[in-house]
């Protein structure tokens, strides 16, 4: 589940996550790296400038996403040579951008900085800390707890952690975008009202957030008005049934809901690939058949998401 949910994140920052084209990212490396290579072969120099390409860091994509930079953080940042140095300076940019992505409503109370890091700024971390912490002890001082780990479960966390920073970051700048108004439209008012509403109101749902249950709305209203389009003279099932649209996974898995969104935008691809799929998919091979057709009219409209039939 995580991984697929990784692949679906790497996916969607990759293709829009840039104001200027696409830009390829792993997690976590590329976004570690983004944010702390220095140049540690040249000793004369104080101060070292990330090397990464100007429209194409970590930064610029929140500043693109957010419309405004992190307080204090500016895009193009220059690091101290010295590696505790450097290590203190990252760890403080870090709880700088989880303290303001909690401010604009992120859950992420349980990614600590440290997680963020590369690492060898992670291991300087931990002897630094451990020693901080010695020395309270023996003077009575308590600190935060502190989690030492060994490299290969710090590499699980700090992916976790990485890719729970890219969800919220979705969640807090991309999806609030989705306007709340929800144009009703004549033609499909009178079936919508034989069956039961979703409300777009903050409290209404423990599960979707107010803007998730308007992408729901919009689902429901446009399967309804373009179902009799898309299928009206399919001759694999007729013109499907009505259906109450609630969630985005059991709710989707026919096809038939995201093609009827496709087809309200692209109606050319109605002859060329939708009258072709089953409108009352009982069997595997039925379902399959129609996650064929959803991908390849993806791609003949070049929106290739790396979307798995």
């Amino acid at each position: 589940f995580f991984q697929k949910t990784l692949t679906a994140v790497k996916s969607w920052f990759t293709l829009f996550g840039w104001s200027k084209g696409q830009n390829p990212i792993s997690v976590p490396h590329s976004l570690r790296g983004d944010v702390c290579i220095v140049q540690l072969t040249v000793a004369q120099e104080k101060t070292f400038k990330r090397k990464a390409d100007k429209d194409k860091g970590f930064y610029e994509m929140l500043l693109h996403l957010n419309g405004q930079p992190i307080p204090g953080i500016a895009a193009s940042q220059a690091l101290p040579s010295d590696p505790v140095e450097r290590m203190f300076q990252l760890h403080w940019q870090h709880s700088e951008l989880l303290s303001f992505l909690r401010g604009q409503g992120a859950y992420l109370s349980h990614v600590m900085p440290e997680f963020l890091l590369a690492p060898e700024d992670y291991k300087i971390w931990t002897e630094v800390n451990t020693g901080l912490r010695v020395m309270r002890s023996s003077g009575k001082l308590s600190g935060r707890p502190i989690f030492v780990l060994e490299q290969r479960t710090f590499e699980t966390m700090s992916k976790r952690a990485w890719t729970d920073v890219l969800l919220q970051i979705y969640k807090v700048f991309v999806l609030p975008c989705v306007s709340s108004r929800v144009v009703p439209d004549p033609s499909s008012l009178e079936s919508l009202h034989n069956m039961p509403g979703i409300k777009s109101e903050p409290l209404c749902s423990n599960v979707y957030s107010r803007y998730e249950r308007t992408v729901l709305i919009w689902l429901n209203k446009q399967y309804e008005k373009h179902r009799k389009i898309v299928w009206k003279d399919s001759q694999r099932g007729g013109i499907p049934p009505m259906r109450w649209i609630v969630n985005f996974d059991q709710d989707l898995l026919d096809g038939l809901v995201l093609a009827a969104q496709i087809a309200a935008y692209c109606p050319y691809l109605i002859p060329t690939h939708f009258i072709k799929m089953y409108t009352n998919p009982r069997t595997h091979e039925q379902l399959l058949h129609n996650s064929l057709i959803l991908v390849k009219a993806l791609h003949s409209i070049n929106l290739n998401m790396d979307i798995k039939v």
